[in-house]
C-alpha cells in the first residue's frame, strides 16, 4: 500500500499544497515551523481519523477559514481509490471514497493504514495512561474498523453515567437512581468488547515488541533487552476468557463499586481506567528507563504495530516524524535498516543529514508553506 498524490486545502499552514508521492523513501527537508509534519500528519488523519498531535480537529483548519480538506490518492496493489476527508469547525466532518459519500466517517477507517513514529511517541513510556489507552485502541481500530464505532458507543455511555453519578453526589437518596443498572449493563457490555479486543491486540503485540526492541537496543545490557507490556485492569480479569467473561466481571466491579462511585460521582470501573504497564528488565519502565531506552521502547511498540498490521497482508505507509535527529548513530542506522524495506517511508527531518543514506529517495524542501522538489 502506498500513497501517490495528496493533496490540502486550508489544512493548516496550507492554503494549498499538491505533492505526488512514490513507493519507496521520502524525505520532506525542512527547518522547524515551515509545514513538513504538516503533510504527513494529514496522511496520517485520513488513516485513523485523528491526529498524533492535538486531541481535537479545531486546529488542523487553517485560521481564517472554515474548514480543511485532505484529499488522497491511495494504490493497494492493483487497486486504487481517492480518499477525501472535509473537517468542519463546529459541523460533522464528512467522508468521500471515489467521490461517493461514506454513510459515517468512520467507515474510511482502514481503507488506509499509517504507523507514525513521532517525538509524541515519548509520552507512550512516560506519559499517562491515556497515552497508552489512546495507543491500543487506535491500533485495534486500525485493524477493525467496526470497533471505532464500539469506542464511540462506550464514551457516550460514560459521558451519561457520570451525568447521573454526579447528579446523585451526595444526596443518592433523593435522586431517581433506577436507571443505574441500565447504564451498567450498557458500559459492561461495550467495555466487555474493548477490553477483549484490547487484549486480543496486546497478545499479538507483545512478540512482535520483543524483537523490534531487541533490535533498536542491540547494543544494550543483555539484562536491559527484554522488555514487557502487561495490561492492567481496574477490575479482575483473571481467567476472563472472552468479552462476554469480561461483562460479567465488570458487572460484579461496578456494583462493589456502586457506593464509592456515588460518593465521588464518576465511573471508577470499566477501560476508561486501565493501562498497559511497561517494563525494562525488571523495573518499570516509567520512572526507570533512561532517555535512550525510553525512546527505543517507543520506537518499538511503533515498530510492533507496523508488524502486526503487515501480516495482515500489506505494508502500512509507516511516517518518522522528525526522529532521527533524536536517535543516536547506532539507533539511527538501526531504524533506517529495519525501514528501508519497506513498499512506503514517509520521513520528515530539519536537515537533510538527518536523514541515513539507506532511505535516500525522493526528497523535497519545505519553507514558508511551499513544497518543491529537491
Amino acid at each position: 500500500m502506498h500513497v501517490t498524490n495528496l493533496e490540502l486545502h486550508d489544512f493548516r499552514s496550507y492554503p494549498h499544497a499538491e505533492v505526488a508521492l512514490a513507493p519507496g523513501p521520502t524525505a520532506f527537508i525542512g527547518a522547524n515551523g515551515q509545514g513538513k509534519t504538516n503533510l504527513v500528519e494529514a496522511i496520517d488523519y485520513v488513516a485513523g481519523l485523528e491526529s498524533h498531535r492535538v486531541a481535537v480537529d479545531t486546529p488542523l483548519i487553517r485560521a481564517g477559514t472554515s474548514q480543511a480538506v485532505i484529499r488522497l490518492d491511495v494504490q493497494r496493489h492493483e487497486r486504487s481509490a481517492r480518499l477525501e476527508v472535509e473537517i468542519a469547525g463546529g459541523r460533522s466532518n464528512r467522508g468521500r471514497i471515489n467521490g461517493s459519500a461514506v454513510p459515517r466517517l468512520r467507515d474510511m477507517i482502514g481503507v488506509v493504514r499509517t504507523v507514525m513514529f513521532s517525538p509524541e511517541d515519548l509520552a507512550l513510556v512516560k506519559g499517562d495512561p491515556s497515552d497508552r489507552r489512546r495507543f491500543i485502541d487506535a491500533l485495534l481500530t486500525l485493524r477493525t474498523p467496526r470497533l471505532g464505532g464500539v469506542r464511540a458507543d462506550y464514551d457516550r455511555v460514560l459521558r451519561q453515567r457520570n451525568t447521573l453519578l454526579k447528579s446523585a453526589r451526595g444526596r443518592s437518596d433523593k435522586v431517581d437512581l433506577s436507571t443505574l443498572d441500565i447504564w451498567n449493563d450498557k458500559l459492561a457490555a461495550l467495555g466487555g468488547e474493548l477490553i477483549g479486543q484490547r487484549l486480543a491486540t496486546l497478545n499479538e503485540l507483545a512478540p512482535h515488541l520483543v524483537e523490534s526492541y531487541r533490535q533498536v537496543a542491540a547494543d544494550a545490557d543483555t539484562g536491559r533487552q527484554q522488555v514487557t507490556a502487561t495490561y492492567k485492569s481496574s477490575t479482575d480479569l483473571a481467567d476472563a476468557g472472552d468479552a462476554e467473561a469480561i461483562r460479567d466481571r465488570l458487572l460484579v466491579a461496578l456494583e462493589e463499586r456502586r457506593r464509592d462511585e456515588l460518593d465521588r460521582g464518576v465511573t471508577l470501573v470499566g477501560p476508561h481506567r486501565d493501562d498497559i504497564d511497561l517494563a525494562i528488565g525488571d523495573l518499570p519502565a516509567r520512572g526507570y528507563a533512561s532517555h535512550g531506552e525510553s525512546w527505543s521502547l517507543a520506537l518499538g511498540l511503533r515498530l510492533a504495530s507496523f508488524h502486526v498490521l503487515r501480516e495482515e497482508g500489506d505494508d502500512p505507509v509507516l511516517v518518522l516524524d522528525d526522529v532521527f535527529a533524536e536517535l543516536d548513530g547506532r539507533r539511527r542506522e538501526r531504524l533506517a535498516k529495519l525501514a528501508a524495506d519497506v513498499e512506503q517511508v514517509l520521513v520528515t527531518a530539519a536537515v537533510s543529514a538527518d536523514v541515513p543514506d539507506v532511505l535516500a529517495g525522493d526528497r523535497f524542501n519545505v519553507a514558508a508553506g511551499e513544497v518543491t522538489r529537491a
